[in-house]
């Protein structure tokens, strides 16, 4: 008998122009192209693993971002919200996103002047938080506060600095706790949370993506994953060390909805 996927994954090729990426925080360093796609086949493999059925959105040959399929959208169990990405040559990313949503959740929209990236929205429970940064206005944290009131969810609007977005800086290990780095984001944000920091030595290392209750890791931050082990946390880990090249990271590279 064949066991439903309990999620569904959203993920989109990796570009041949990915090197054209847009960059905030990193300098410019050669991507592999080829090497990146093994490293995004191997994370959907993974996905599919834990019980992800991964359906690929179309590809996007010309934009460089593609492959960040995250920042397109925030997706609860009751709705997806269609993101307007803080970087004017992104938005061309979301409507084929938005179309393969339509098929999983009712749609709501971010609107003008409003920016917001998915990678700047961490939902933990029925509490959202939403990183205030160069990608993400006070308008997108209104608006998206406006979509998702009427099914319970409170946002909550946090300063982020020094990364390009929130989930860069923290993201959640379960409903009760936080992976973050303390130069990013303050820690009194998440003061009903129990916070464990990264090592000092892996500024990154905050990014970790749940599938359920199954964590997915880089491999790249080898002192924070055992601190994680030490806490009880088993992630699964995965090689995106080009992809992190193009300030991605796991979460970026999928959408993940509860079937």
């Amino acid at each position: 008998m064949t066991t439903s996927p309990a999620w569904i994954a959203l993920t989109r090729e990796v570009s041949p122009s990915i090197a054209e990426c847009e960059l905030t925080y990193l300098a410019r360093t050669p991507i592999r192209v080829e090497v990146a796609r093994a490293q995004h086949r191997g994370y959907e493999r993974l996905l599919t693993s834990l019980g992800c059925e991964v359906r690929r959105v179309a590809p996007a040959p010309e934009q460089p971002d593609a492959v960040f399929v995250e920042d397109m959208a925030v997706v609860v169990d009751e709705v997806a919200i269609i993101a307007r990405p803080g970087a004017k040559s992104r938005r061309r990313e979301a409507p084929p996103v938005a179309a393969a949503l339509k098929r999983l959740r009712p749609i709501a929209r971010i609107q003008a002047p409003a920016t917001l990236d998915g990678g700047d929205v961490l939902v933990i429970g029925r509490s959202v938080f939403v990183g205030r940064t160069s990608r993400t206005n006070a308008e997108g944290v209104k608006q998206l506060q406006t979509s998702l009131s009427p099914y319970g969810y409170a946002v909550h609007g946090i300063p982020v600095t020094g990364c390009l977005h929130l989930k860069s800086a923290v993201t959640a290990l379960d409903d009760r706790t936080v992976l973050l780095n303390p130069q990013w984001v303050n820690a009194d944000a998440f003061a009903g949370y129990r916070v464990v920091e990264v090592a000092p030595t892996e500024p990154a290392a905050a990014n970790i993506l749940r599938v359920g209750s199954a964590l997915v890791y880089a491999s790249s931050y080898p002192r924070t994953l055992d601190q994680l082990r030490t806490l009880g946390y088993t992630p699964s880990t995965t090689d995106v060390s080009e992809l992190a090249k193009a300030e991605g990271a796991v979460t970026c590279c999928s959408l993940i909805a509860r079937v």
